[in-house]
């Protein structure tokens, strides 16, 4: 194998309940979604790009598309708002950039990398980070970008029902609404370096103010060339008090274990400890893919090796 051509890259798009695949359009697209933004991302390592590159560009594709809970497709808080959450991380020196509680940002993973690149910070909430957003000069999307029918909806369901609601959440009773995600990619380039991703818009009607696990360095993102490049998807609140990205790089810096191994003792922690609902995906610094998740599915799809792309739930 060309030296070239030995890269990986991953993405995921949500866990959840994704049941009646075939007679679903919805779940159709989210493979063909997957399966072309992978190509995106393969077009960026055979032209000599960086794996935070990739993960950049996969990512904002994944923005750019409303059927993902991130970017355009962001769900909407208690107030009928848009507050996003992000982060960007490079293991080659675990530098990292994110965002929370944006608004009004077509690409808030542009504007994490905008953080860890152009400020001396790592995160940037709210108000001080659309102000870095307008002194960087972002532009600003207008709000009907994205009120998008299906998030309304969801809203409108959320609000009825007295209670906030996973976007991919897998209880019976909102397994049929309930399938669309949190965005997240990671990668390992031909030089060895891995790069991490993730975007989402958070939970339906949650708080104003509410953070999860995405803009968390070692919860819902983490990547080192030491260990491995991991992002999250899930119920962010059990993820940042497992720290679970970074428990995984451990389990391989301190055990040995490759990705498999250490995707799987992830996931029994992250079940042990807090019955956790959600997933992730794992490159380790052999370029190996691999991933884990407690819920009934989870919309996935990778390219090993620079090997042909392959898309799961």
């Amino acid at each position: 194998m060309a030296h070239s051509d030995n890269y990986s890259i991953m993405l995921h798009g949500g866990a959840g309940a994704l049941d009646n695949v075939k007679d679903d359009k919805t779940a159709v697209r989210y493979l063909e979604s997957i399966r072309s933004i992978l190509e995106h991302g393969r077009k960026v390592m055979t032209l000599g790009g960086s794996a935070l590159q990739a993960v950049e560009t996969c990512a904002s594709l994944l923005e750019d598309d409303p059927v993902f809970n991130a970017g355009c497709g962001s769900v909407l808080n208690e107030n009928g708002k848009v507050e996003m959450d992000a982060a960007i991380m490079d293991g080659r020196d675990l530098s990292a950039g994110a965002v929370a509680a944006v608004d009004n940002i077509a690409n808030p993973i542009q504007l994490a990398r905008l953080v860890m690149t152009e400020s001396e910070h790592v995160m940037l909430i709210a108000e001080g980070a659309m102000r870095f957003a307008d002194h960087c000069g972002m532009e600003r999307a207008p709000e009907h970008y994205f009120y998008t029918p299906d998030r309304v909806e969801q809203l409108r369901q959320a609000r009825l029902q007295h209670k906030i609601m996973l976007d991919h959440d897998d209880t019976e009773e909102d397994s049929e609404d309930q399938k669309y995600g949190t965005i997240g990619a990671i990668a390992r380039d031909p030089q060895g370096n891995l790069a991490a991703a993730t975007s989402t818009g958070g939970i339906v009607n949650k708080r104003m103010g509410r953070v999860g696990d995405s803009p968390i360095v070692g919860a819902g993102v983490f990547a080192d060339n030491e260990t491995c490049a991991v992002s999250a998807t899930g119920y962010g609140e059990d993820f940042m008090r497992t720290v679970i990205s970074k428990t995984i790089s451990d389990f391989m810096l301190m055990r040995d274990m490759n990705a498999s191994q250490a995707t799987q003792a992830g996931i029994d922690y992250l079940t042990r400890k807090v019955k956790g609902r959600g997933g992730v995906i794992v490159i380790d610094k052999q370029g190996n893919c691999s991933s884990g998740f407690t819920t009934k599915k989870m919309i996935h799809g990778w390219i090993e090796h620079g090997s042909k792309p392959v898309v799961r739930f």
